[in-house]
């Protein structure tokens, strides 16, 4: 008896089977199927190069956007300096009482240009929300002309619309301090060599340095 129950559940079984593995077969390929469109998908939606290339661009549009100064300054130091108070997008002529230096995905913080003394953070953010996929960071060069755009563009509201920090919240005031090192040295050797350049233009030709016609 026990045996002829038993043979009756296999042969169940196995009709069973029979019946569902249409149904099995069929999911098994379209999981198959699926996760094979998704590792093309993975695989060619990747590009290793886009952040570069993106940020290349980004250069290429802060160059034309800011000064001749202003862009050498970022690409010797990292960074961009702008002096205030700002109007109309220009900055004070003469003895700035402060500035801010704009860095790529940090607050801009406020100094006194003379002393060296740290003001405070303001912390702002411009994310890339353009991108369907990825981080939401834009590229380094973007964010500081964003940045800069907004700073010179309207001081007041950018300042009020921040969050204001004590300085060091996020950003090291030590790495600030040597960043204003360099920065007032690169401005004096910038300044020699426009003299210099200056003096040069001016010269009186003599006789000898007159090329011949």
């Amino acid at each position: 008896m026990g045996l002829a129950l038993g043979t009756a559940a296999v042969v169940l079984v196995v009709l069973l089977w029979e019946l569902a593995r249409p149904s099995v077969m069929a999911a098994l390929s379209r999981a198959r199927a699926a996760w094979a469109e998704r590792g093309l998908q993975s695989a060619t939606g990747y590009d290793p190069g886009r952040e570069r290339r993106a940020e290349q661009r980004a250069r290429e549009l802060l160059r034309s956007c800011v000064s001749e100064r202003e862009w050498d300054m970022y690409s010797e130091l990292g960074l961009l300096c702008v002096r205030g108070p700002v109007r109309g997008g220009a900055e004070t002529a003469g003895e700035s009482p402060y500035a801010y230096l704009i860095y790529p995905h940090k607050p801009i913080v406020a100094f006194v240009p003379e002393s060296g003394e740290l003001l405070s953070e303001y912390c702002v953010a411009f994310p890339d929300e353009s991108r369907p996929y990825g981080s939401a960071r834009l590229p380094d060069s973007d964010d500081v002309l964003a940045k800069w755009m907004a700073l010179t563009g309207d001081e007041r509201r950018l300042i009020s619309e921040a969050n204001m920090h004590l300085p060091g919240r996020q950003v090291d005031p030590d790495r600030v301090r040597r960043d204003l090192a360099r920065l007032s040295r690169w401005e004096r050797e910038r300044s020699g060599r426009e003299q210099a350049g200056s003096s040069r233009a001016h010269a009186p030709q003599t006789p000898g340095n007159v090329p011949a016609a």
